[in-house]
């Protein structure tokens, strides 16, 4: 069985005949969502992936976690591919099986590693007006100092 592959990277005159890059993001772990969100997976907003700088560090920020990682480069690069069926009838030929074809959707050259624990994003509460009020009727001298 032959599969033809095909890449539409050179059709459009903006892409000047480069595919789209990719990248993959691997997590040291497991993302878990909640099961309410179970039936909504494919469509799901994980966190939020940014470049602070123009260096090569990303942030990943899940909820109250924030991950710090590097981009590095794949020794192979890989290709995102697309499967396409084409039944016998589009083609106009009477035979029963149709034919396979995959499209190139773009090109994966890096990952973005995220290897060490996430960072907690939650402070300290901030002591309340009437907390303050107490601290200063009270004397607020730290107890190793001398007076």
């Amino acid at each position: 069985m032959e599969i033809r592959v095909r890449c539409n990277c050179g059709e459009d005159k903006e892409e000047e005949g480069r595919c789209k890059e990719w990248a993959i993001v691997e997590l040291q772990g497991v993302v878990e969502p909640q099961p309410g969100f179970h039936d909504s997976l494919p469509n799901l907003q994980i966190g939020t992936l940014c470049r602070p700088s123009s260096q090569e560090v990303y942030t990943l920020t899940i909820g109250y976690h924030e991950l710090t990682g590097s981009k590095v480069p794949l020794k192979k690069p890989m290709m995102v591919l697309k499967k396409v069926k084409h039944s016998p009838i589009d083609r106009g030929e009477s035979s029963g099986c149709g034919e396979v074809e995959l499209q190139v959707v773009g090109i994966i050259r890096h990952r973005i590693l995220f290897k060490n624990r996430p960072k907690a994003l939650i402070s300290k509460p901030q002591p309340t007006s009437k907390e303050r009020q107490k601290s200063i009727m009270l004397g607020s001298v730290p107890s190793n100092q001398a007076l």
